[in-house]
């Protein structure tokens, strides 16, 4: 079941520290509150969005695997 999202960011085929930078730039433009849909390959990717976002005060809402593909959706925070 995938969650309800604003915005996807597909960064697949991109490995560490890609994916968390362009997650970072995407969630900077998004209102407080928004969701973003982000598609990874990098196995990397779902811990470092997860240890970013609990820093800076956004959410990881959740992980779903389908066919070695993450999709990890991140709401926006303050």
């Amino acid at each position: 079941m995938t969650l309800v999202h604003d915005f996807d960011l597909d960064v697949r085929g991109e490995a560490c520290p890609y994916p968390l930078i362009r997650t970072k730039q995407q969630v900077d433009k998004l209102q407080k509150g928004e969701v973003l849909k982000v598609l990874a390959s990098d196995p990397v990717a779902p811990q470092n969005i997860e240890a970013w976002a609990n820093k800076v005060g956004n959410k990881l809402l959740a992980v779903e695997v389908e066919g070695g593909i993450y999709n990890i959706f991140v709401r926006k925070g303050l």
